[in-house]
């Protein structure tokens, strides 16, 4: 990009108007749109690097999800944690891998690549693994998570940034939801190899960890041979300066997508607490990593769908449909009696985020500029992963203080909050 289009752009007055309303090409609210022939014509598969990004999350989240299946029991019955430490250690986990991906949004905006930060991510990721099965502690446990998540944060903002470099604007939905759809087949396909794991290591949590380390050091070698850049990111000495005042340029209906990313973290909080309910409520634990396998199929066969819903149809009604299923997941949640209502519960939850997940990164794709496409991620994953530590903190305070319904109950609270505020926004 040449220095006059770049400062045009960045100059250019942004889209003020709510990002939630009804899309342009939709023409009214919830309603289908007709296809372009654009869309309906030739170019109709996702490009060749969005499916190579979707084999490396499959493998890094197969290997992610082996460990943190098992990680919450790990950490309250091998090494005597409590359930506060539970929360404190995802929410700190996560909230590093937010503050990580605003640095790594920036650098790949500013040296005109993605693949260099994505590499380094994904290679982190996999060497941490080992520590997990050697730990001792839930202080080495928290050194592993935080040194995990910092990979996660290296990779996260280039990846999505990628995505939307490679990807037609008429396809951003499906792309993303392609990508979040096979990320979200590791993740159940994880649980169900730690549960066969458990029965053949016949419950050494330990020799399981030590198997996850295949599937992340596969992830990293995809991302070595088959993840390419477009061209033009090839010639990274002709791009302009990029300044982090430039953030500035971030248009108002970013900022709302921001806010909506907020609440909709506060409302969502650590699927640890998940497993733990289901645990307290009978679930063997041998069988806990059922909960995230519940979840995640739905999530997986939903996340696909939606994105291509995204692409023909006003956001809103797309959000506000993914927290009422997060309200109902909570509700069923708090109010379970039995096993049968808690995979309800959870089922509904693997909902929400089909529905969310997908079309929040899209909404960040469309109202950022392709020159700080990396940084409006980045920020994005800043305010969200923040949120998640107040909101895991505050889900494992609640938990110890008042009980599991209370936890469940504050999370509906939050969802009826976030739609209220989309509703606002309309």
């Amino acid at each position: 990009m040449k220095h006059a289009e770049h400062k045009s752009y960045l100059g250019a007055k942004r889209d003020k108007g709510n990002p939630f309303a009804a899309d342009r090409r939709s023409g009214s609210l919830g309603f289908m749109r007709k296809p372009s022939s654009t869309e309906s014509g030739a170019r109709t598969a996702v490009p060749r690097t969005v499916m190579a990004l979707g084999f490396v999350s499959l493998f890094m989240d197969l290997s992610s999800e082996i460990i943190h299946a098992l990680l919450p029991i790990f950490l309250t019955t091998t090494l005597g944690a409590s359930v506060v430490v539970v929360g404190v250690i995802d929410g700190i986990a996560e909230a590093t891998a937010s503050i990580s991906k605003i640095f790594s949004g920036y650098v790949s905006d500013r040296i005109g690549r993605r693949k260099p930060l994505i590499l380094l991510g994904y290679g982190m990721a996999a060497l941490t693994k080992p520590l997990f099965a050697v730990a001792q502690s839930s202080g080495l446990v928290l050194g592993a998570r935080f040194a995990d998540r910092i990979g996660k944060g290296m990779r996260g903002a280039p990846r999505d940034a990628l995505v939307a470099d490679v990807t037609p604007q008429e396809m951003l939905g499906r792309a993303f939801g392609l990508r979040q759809s096979m990320d979200t087949i590791g993740a159940f396909l994880g649980p169900l190899l730690a549960i066969g794991l458990m029965f053949y290591f016949q419950n050494d949590m330990r020799a399981v960890f030590w198997v996850a380390v295949i599937p992340a050091v596969i992830s990293a070698l995809i991302v070595l041979v088959w993840v390419k850049e477009p061209k033009t990111h090839d010639a990274a000495s002709s791009r302009p300066t990029l300044r982090l005042r430039d953030a500035g340029q971030l248009s108002a209906a970013f900022w709302k997508v921001a806010a909506i990313g907020v609440v909709f973290t506060l409302a969502r909080f650590s699927e640890a607490f998940l497993i733990l309910r289901a645990t307290a409520s009978g679930l063997p634990v041998a069988f806990a990593p059922l909960v995230l396998v519940a979840m995640n199929v739905v999530y997986s066969l939903g996340a696909y769908p939606a994105g291509i819903l995204s692409d023909r149809m006003a956001a809103a009604p797309l959000l506000r449909l993914g927290l009422l299923c997060l309200i109902v997941a909570d509700l069923m949640l708090a109010q379970a009696s039995s096993l049968a209502v808690i995979f309800a519960g959870i089922a509904f939850w693997g909902a929400h985020m089909a529905l969310t997940q997908g079309l929040l990164a899209k909404l960040v794709a469309d109202h950022s500029p392709p020159a700080l496409r990396g940084t409006a991620f980045g920020l994005f994953n800043l305010v969200s992963g923040m949120t998640m530590l107040v909101a895991s903190a505050l889900a494992g305070l609640l938990w110890s203080g008042v009980g599991p319904a209370a936890t469940f109950l504050a999370g509906a609270g939050f969802a009826l909050l976030a739609l209220t505020l989309t509703a606002s926004k309309t």
